[in-house]
């Protein structure tokens, strides 16, 4: 018994070569959720920051809850009041307002 272990430990032990092939497929996941997932995300908020912080008096915007209406009045503290359709005023956080209807409201 005591032979059969020593085989066993002696035994060259094969497939150590290669240490960065074994670690290729998680590198290529890591690559293709940066580039898919990630990137595009943080492209997009970037473009959602400029956009709020280039909102000014007269400018037609859309909430994030689906209210369409103009801004009255930018205040500093981080806030607007927007006027809806039938005049009524409201005052809501700039992160409130959405990028996304932006491109249609244009024509309204």
């Amino acid at each position: 018994m005591m032979n059969s272990t020593l085989f066993i430990l002696m035994a060259p032990q094969q497939g150590q070569g290669g240490g960065i092939m074994s670690f290729l497929p998680l590198i290529l996941i890591v690559v293709v959720f940066y580039f898919f997932m990630m990137r595009p995300q943080l492209k997009k908020q970037k473009e959602q920051k400029k956009y709020i912080e280039n909102l000014k008096k007269g400018d037609k915007i859309l909430t994030i809850g689906g209210i369409y209406g103009k801004i009255v009045e930018v205040k500093e503290d981080g806030t607007l009041i927007m006027e809806v359709e039938d005049g009524t005023k409201m005052k809501i956080a700039k992160t409130a307002v959405s990028s996304e209807g932006s491109v249609g409201l244009q024509n309204t």
